[in-house]
């Protein structure tokens, strides 16, 4: 357990769903003053989420960060101040086409909605209600396509396949777990209901230790972040302090130092006043 407070923490990394946003899709004004009360100790905040950057965007706004914003696991990193891209990392055409192959095949094309994002759009292969509902909550258009193949004159920022069924899901990423090593794909769930996979460099662990290290000159033990996810582990494993939600799966909270209250409990603000404030 690392001792309270931490006053060496210079960078704050927070995941955005199940972290600062609930059901509510807003960030609660206890975990904006939390936050803001950090900025003013000089403590720099920094989104890292799964999200698509134009997503990501209001929530980068709502807590005044001034850095970077990590979308897509890590995948896209760009300044929103000044649009300046630092990373940008893309899956393979032929690996896309391997894993549209795998989705469509009889028993699971029924059961799955598959989306690509290419240059920070969303392209559907049909509007199902787990696409719709989706796109509501990230206020996205989709572009619906039909034969998710047309859209690959461009590599896919990330591919990602929803189910209500968290079963299939899991089945789904531990038989792909067998099929791609972590240095040909990277697969995670961001929810229990979401398998995503990106290039193999992309992980918050890796884009948090970037932002850190390569553009602030910070190192590990100055870092702190909050997650809520399978998503998040390589970033909360990173940091010197590494924070999960109480609403995170068990398996997640192990892996972190110390475990806030939940979402609607307002975690982040109790992990900003338990370590840095």
């Amino acid at each position: 357990m690392t001792s309270t407070p931490v006053p060496d923490i210079k960078l704050l990394a927070v995941d955005i769903d199940g972290t600062i946003a609930g059901h509510s899709n807003k960030v609660s004004s206890k975990v904006k003053e939390a936050i803001a009360q950090a900025q003013e100790k000089g403590i720099q905040v920094a989104i890292a989420t799964g999200r698509m950057y134009r997503s990501a965007l209001r929530f980068h706004s709502e807590i005044n960060s001034p850095l970077p914003l990590i979308a897509y696991q890590g995948a896209w990193i760009q300044n929103p101040a000044t649009e300046k891209a630092e990373r940008h990392l893309t899956v393979s055409r032929k690996t896309v086409e391997q894993l549209l192959d795998y989705f469509e095949q009889p028993e699971l094309r029924k059961l799955l909605s598959v989306h690509f994002y290419i240059d920070d759009q969303l392209y559907i292969r049909e509007l199902t209600r787990e696409s719709k509902i989706y796109a509501q909550r990230s206020n996205i258009k989709p572009v619906v396509v039909g034969d998710l193949r047309q859209t690959l004159e461009r590599e896919p920022t990330k591919v990602l396949a929803l189910c209500d069924d968290h079963n299939v899901i899991d089945q789904l990423l531990g038989s792909l777990r067998t099929q791609y090593t972590p240095a040909e794909l990277y697969l995670t769930k961001s929810v229990a209901t979401f398998f995503e996979a990106t290039h193999p460099s992309v992980n918050k662990g890796a884009a948090v230790k970037y932002l850190a290290e390569e553009l602030l000159g910070l190192q590990a033990e100055q870092v702190m972040t909050i997650g809520d996810n399978f998503n998040d582990v390589e970033m909360l494993q990173y940091a010197g302090v590494g924070v999960a939600m109480g609403n995170a799966p068990p398996e997640v909270q192990a892996m972190a130092n110390w475990v806030a209250p939940s979402i609607e409990g307002d975690g982040v603000a109790a992990a900003i006043q338990k370590f840095l404030l």
